[in-house]
């Protein structure tokens, strides 16, 4: 009873950058991202084969009790106005188009207020029995990773095809730590992507080294005020500047896994007795194979 996850921002993202700009309605609408998506929905359920599948939404990019803690949280990606970064104007309305043939087909589609997407495919890990495959494109879901209860995440980064499947000895070969240990590597380290600085003047070498002789951020300062034999005098100095920083900063890089789920029906979903809504949706958009793929991704 295999539960996929799927970040549909990372997706889309993906797709609307990997598929010609030239695919387009009938009425001119751009439907690259749409038939990419759909197209990768169709690869990922193809080769993983799971029985339960939801898509899941950021409710807020930018979470107020993350940037309330830190500021600066994504802060890179606001325009110089402070207004929030515009997505391509192409991409903007393919997405409730989007949600809409997901809908049509009775996929699982969840977004909660004031929680990003990875806190919400976190707490469906944390509370739904394995297997679980998490498909991002985003390193953080790395944290949530659980080789006894078989929750693995689908990475994207190299795109679908040459796609990694990730488990505790990927991120421990990777990263020189123990694979448990992601979030408290990048606590240290930080994530330039969501604006996140880490310990000043800590890098990967160092956060590594922290890792692999501390479990948490509290032992690490103990070590380092206690000059513990395995940190240099200099780390240890960088660790106790940071403390400040090191306050607040795992409630902010840690995924949350309390998030209020809806109640919704995570099974895959049943072919419909009367299909031809689906098709007229498909003729109406040009949507095309894309649409037949998921069809017969789905079993129908």
């Amino acid at each position: 009873m295999t539960l996929m996850l799927i970040d549909s921002a990372s997706l889309w993202y993906r797709a609307y950058y990997g598929m010609p700009d030239t695919l387009k309605a009938p009425d001119g609408t751009p439907v690259n991202a749409i038939r990419g998506y759909v197209d990768m929905m169709a690869r990922l359920l193809t080769t993983y084969r799971p029985d339960r599948l939801v898509t899941c939404l950021d409710g807020d990019w930018r979470p107020s009790w993350r940037v309330e803690l830190f500021p600066e949280y994504k802060a890179n990606r606001l325009e110089a106005d402070g207004d929030v970064e515009q997505e391509p104007e192409t991409l903007t309305p393919q997405i409730p188009i989007l949600l809409d043939l997901l809908d049509l087909f009775g996929i699982a589609i969840v977004g909660v207020d004031d929680f990003e997407a990875d806190d919400v495919m976190a707490t469906y890990a944390e509370t739904e029995k394995g297997p679980i495959r998490i498909v991002t494109g985003d390193r953080d879901l790395f944290q949530v990773i659980d080789d006894k209860r078989d929750i693995k995440v689908v990475y994207l980064a190299k795109g679908i095809s040459a796609h990694d499947l990730v488990d505790l000895k990927y991120v421990a070969d990777k990263y020189q730590i123990p694979g448990e240990r992601y979030a408290l590597f990048a606590t240290f380290r930080g994530d330039p992507s969501d604006g996140l600085p880490g310990v000043r003047g800590i890098g990967e070498k160092g956060a590594a080294l922290i890792a692999n002789n501390f479990a948490n951020v509290d032992e690490a300062l103990t070590g380092a005020h206690g000059a513990h034999e395995c940190l240099p005098p200099s780390l240890a100095k960088k660790i106790i500047a940071g403390s400040d920083y090191l306050a607040f900063a795992p409630t902010v890089v840690h995924v949350a896994r309390n998030v209020p789920l809806p109640h919704v029906n995570l099974a895959l979903p049943k072919a419909p007795a009367d299909i031809s809504k689906i098709y007229q949706f498909k003729e109406r958009y040009g949507l095309g194979a894309s649409v037949d793929r998921l069809i017969s991704a789905l079993g129908w």
